[in-house]
């Protein structure tokens, strides 16, 4: 809960006048409720003495009236505060929250539900609008109260205010343990599990054409309700365990009800008090109590606010994954000239590393190929290019700049990269070819779409470029997938690209489309491509043979093809002999 509040409190910082305001307005409607109950006092006094004393009862009337329409006022303006306090740092929180997670790591994301993470950023932006209402209109007026009539009891009862006071101290107290020690440890796991839930519901979504083309639905529906089966018992634990809290906060209430009354009746049997002063306490503790039984329920509010919230606070206790140092210039790519010099590299929780003193250097211009069999390090080579990931030892250069200095976004504005599989945003194919480009004209945009052989295909659409790809681009086919992460890559006009086997798994006719558009693209261009099929690098004006985190061999197609025992031989040996088979069946 501390860390919960404290992150609450920070967010607080940059509205001090708004929320100085809100406390204002509650005290002071707070204290108007509290001095209400003196008035009716002497309104009951002034009716017992007889009809001289009308003018006091009418004196008392006008009095308590103006305290009431003060404290309706008071509260008008709290909640329009409050309102407005809350949007603004829901927003901020959901921003921030946002930010981080687009720095963590690819591994952070890698191991992460997007469907949880999402759950946990709503549910605890929504969290924060309850947070601010317990804290602000609940608590804070609640407190207030008990104090105010505490104060007013005990200036005519001591011992009287005594027993509120510690009454109601008590009340807070057990309704503080029941909640913290009983029902958040229940409503912690139950949220783990409504995580999960959101988790599971994206990932059978996200993954329905597969469901679909192996007749699983009857299997996802009981995967889900497994899920929903664990969710469902944890969050019934919970519900009953804070029914069970809230009847012992009842019972406390119910005692301390009977000695407030039972001690007020032993003074009027004795004389020390009359009629007035019994409507004072009968008017102060319907007060008190009413506060007293609602401050469970804010409790109860807050407790699970805060269980709400724990998920998203933790976001700010992960590292971030690759950290720009402070003031870190732009690169100042032109020619795209690549080093690694000495660089030594593993994956967390790797004993040993992938890269050791690894050395390379790819000249301005020069196309570059990565051959290697799965986990021999060609894909860890573009990702330490891009800084997804921090070298453990020596450093990556490009063009004089070692890439650790220099801001993120700027070096990845220098690289054009075009997936294996291509990912597009749900919005129109005007948008997702700008995006290597954002603020290009249309014509721009079009000319690049000509230049990836897309124009023909997204102009035969109803709505053109306006057209909505859907998530992922599911709407279009791999081929004009490809086709349009290739013209985000002609408009972003990187001077470095690298290309992960962009032709494989299409069609004849998609095929010889993209690679004519490929062969355009790397002209002028430092360009590495990652080959799953060795045809696709021959025409390289180097290949890099990767092994166990090693170059092993390097040259040009014709030369390594003459290394009787060499591993690209293999490679393409055995491709060579799969494709005659597939000819000849």
């Amino acid at each position: 809960m501390a860390a919960v509040l404290a992150f609450t409190f920070r967010n607080w910082r940059g509205h001090r006048a708004i929320v100085a305001a809100i406390v204002f307005t509650v005290a002071v409607a707070t204290i108007s409720e509290v001095v209400i109950p003196i008035f009716a006092g002497r309104m009951v006094d002034a009716v017992t003495a007889g009809v001289d004393e009308a003018s006091d009862a009418w004196w008392a009337l006008g009095a308590m009236l103006l305290l009431a329409a003060l404290a309706v006022g008071c509260r008008q303006l709290f909640f329009y505060g409050i309102t407005v306090l809350t949007t603004r740092v829901m927003a901020f929180v959901a921003r921030d929250a946002f930010a981080r997670l687009q720095r963590f790591s690819t591994d952070w994301h890698a191991n992460n539900f997007a469907g949880s993470t999402v759950r946990r950023i709503t549910r605890g932006m929504w969290a924060l609008d309850m947070l601010h209402d317990t804290l602000l209109v609940a608590i804070l007026p609640s407190i207030l109260v008990l104090l105010g009539s505490t104060w007013v009891l005990g200036t005519v009862w001591p011992a009287l205010g005594l027993v509120v006071l510690v009454g109601a101290i008590g009340f807070v107290a057990m309704t503080v343990l029941l909640s913290v020690n009983y029902v958040a440890p229940a409503a912690r796991l139950a949220n783990s599990w409504d995580t999960r839930v959101g988790g599971a519901l994206a990932d059978a979504i996200t993954c329905n054409a597969v469901v679909k083309a192996f007749g699983a639905e009857t299997r996802e529906d009981d995967r889900l309700a497994k899920v929903l089966g664990k969710w469902r018992s944890r969050t019934t634990r919970t519900w009953i365990r804070g029914t069970n809290a809230g009847t012992a906060q009842n019972a406390f209430l119910l005692l301390l009800r009977t000695a407030v009354l039972g001690f007020v009746l032993l003074l009027w049997m004795r004389g020390q008090a009359d009629a007035g002063d019994v409507a004072l306490v009968l008017t102060s503790y319907a007060i008190v109590h009413g506060y007293l039984r609602d401050i469970g329920m804010h409790i109860h509010n807050l407790q699970r606010s805060v269980n709400d919230m724990e998920e998203l606070v933790t976001f700010y206790d992960q590292p971030m994954g690759v950290r720009d140092q402070v003031g870190a210039p732009a690169a100042e790519i032109g020619a795209g000239r690549i080093a690694f010099e000495h660089v030594t590299f593993h994956y967390g929780g790797h004993a040993e590393p992938l890269y050791r003193d690894f050395s390379v250097e790819i000249r301005a211009g020069e196309k570059i190929g990565l051959v290697g069999r799965s986990g021999s390090g060609k894909t860890t080579f573009v990702k330490l290019i891009q800084r997804l990931y921090d070298v453990n030892g020596g450093r990556i250069v490009i063009d004089g700049q070692d890439i650790a200095e220099v801001s993120q976004a700027s070096l990845r504005a220098s690289i054009a990269i075009v997936q294996q599989e291509p990912i597009l945003f749900h919005r129109s194919l005007a948008e997702n070819i700008a995006y290597g480009r954002p603020g290009a004209s249309l014509a721009e945009i079009e000319q690049a779409a000509r230049l990836a052989n897309a124009h023909d295909f997204i102009s035969a659409l109803p709505k053109g470029y306006a057209t909505m790809v859907g998530e992922r681009g599911v709407k279009l086919s791999g081929g004009e997938r490809q086709r349009v992460a290739l013209a985000r890559a002609f408009l972003a006009d990187a001077p470095i690209l690298i290309l992960d086997e962009a032709t494989s798994s299409l069609d004849s006719e998609s095929e010889h489309l993209i690679q004519e558009a490929m062969e355009r693209l790397m002209a002028d261009r430092t360009t590495i491509v990652i080959a799953h099929r060795l045809s696709t690098v021959q025409a390289m004006d180097r290949i890099l043979v990767f092994d166990k985190g090693r170059i092993v061999e390097e040259g040009d197609h014709a030369s390594l093809i003459r290394h009787a025992d060499g591993i690209y031989r293999g490679l393409f040996e055995r491709q060579a002999l799969e494709l005659a088979k597939g000819w000849a069946a």
